[in-house]
């Protein structure tokens, strides 16, 4: 696997680890720098979640660019030590929350609207981008901004309860997919 490295920020240059078992595959740096040039002007003091965090590396980068708050969700025991490691590595130690939990479970208990900022990469396959999407569609904050990591092959649909798609970009293999709901100012 290729090394991970926080794109900009004040943590720019940092290497993380990366996965050393077969079934993680995290956001690469050339998606997640599309993704934080698209949302940038969002991240600062925005309170993030990460829905399938893996190697954190999405989560890391938002606090590398002043996001008031992380929250990461991962239900693989590996997978939490990594982000653990790579929180550490970078000498974060405050500004973060993790679950230990699958995704579905954890957003049933995290309070409706508290995200300004939600990255959600979950397993690739249709059946998944629904559920992941649906769950996560109550926790975005008024004026807020979700965003569905999938494979390219797989659309992702129009509307997750009350938000509405707005905007696809494509890298490779893999397809950001952008949410905004009713109250979101709109132009991404």
């Amino acid at each position: 696997m290729k090394s991970l490295r926080i794109i900009a920020g004040s943590l720019k240059g940092r290497r993380l680890d990366t996965p050393t078992w077969d079934g993680l595959r995290p956001t690469s740096d050339r998606l997640r720098e599309t993704l934080f040039n698209v949302v940038a002007a969002r991240v600062g003091e925005a309170r993030v979640l990460d829905g399938f965090a893996g190697t954190g590396a999405v989560g890391i980068e938002a606090l590398s660019r002043g996001a008031a708050h992380v929250t990461l969700v991962e239900s693989d025991p590996r997978a939490i030590r990594l982000v653990e490691r790579n929180l550490d590595h970078c000498a974060v130690t405050d500004r973060y929350a993790i679950i230990r939990a699958r995704f579905a479970d954890a957003a049933r208990r995290l309070q409706s609207g508290s995200f300004e900022l939600i990255f959600l990469d979950p397993p690739y396959g249709p059946d998944v981008i629904v559920s992941s999407l649906e769950a996560a569609a109550p926790l975005v904050a008024p004026g807020g901004l979700l965003i569905l990591e999938h494979a390219r092959r797989d659309a992702a649909p129009a509307r997750a309860g009350s938000l509405a798609k707005t905007r696809d970009l494509m890298s490779g293999d893999s397809a950001l997919s952008l949410y905004e709901g009713p109250e979101s100012p709109g132009g991404l």
